[in-house]
């Protein structure tokens, strides 16, 4: 890698790294951030190779983690459409009081809810297969026919199941 190419690839490492640091503790999608951040970071800074694999481990879980039950969806889609709104509010500057008023400010809740609603349905198909197939192909279970020597399975072996769809 090229030595220009080498400081261009780290500095927009360092930029994600450093926002997604904050945003662990602001809403937005903190630990992906600190990933993407850390991966380029990695190519720029070989040295850091070793720390991707358990940052890309824990965002993996925190993303299988946010789409594990309804009420975490609708959580995060609430969360979501809250940012939303404010974009709004504070792009429109419908409350003249507040001193971040302003489109830059909006855009930036905007885009952050943006980010969130990609990241949620990403995490939602990536995570729960199984909800994201169409109602009418629901798996259907049917069980291997015994050998022909008429063989029992023995009982500490269930006999297997296939599963198809329909």
């Amino acid at each position: 890698m090229g030595h220009v190419k080498r400081v261009v690839v780290g500095t927009v490492g360092g930029i994600l790294l450093l926002t997604g640091i904050a945003l662990l503790v602001l809403p937005g999608p903190g630990l992906l951030l600190v990933l993407a951040g850390l991966v380029l970071l990695a190519k720029a800074v070989p040295s850091l190779q070793r720390h991707v694999a358990p940052v890309r481990a824990r965002a993996m879980k925190a993303a299988a983690d946010s789409v594990a039950s309804p009420w975490r969806i609708a959580g995060s889609v609430l969360a979501g459409l809250g940012l939303l709104a404010s974009g709004l509010v504070v792009g429109l500057g419908l409350i003249p009081q507040l001193p971040v008023s302003g489109w830059t400010t909006g855009v930036s809740l905007i885009v952050s809810s943006a980010i969130l609603f990609v990241l949620l349905v990403w995490s939602h198909r990536a995570h729960r297969p199984a909800l994201a197939a169409p109602a009418n192909a629901a798996p259907v279970t049917t069980p291997v026919a015994e050998p022909a020597s008429g063989a029992a399975t023995p009982a500490a072996e269930p006999a297997p199941v296939v599963e198809r769809s329909v």
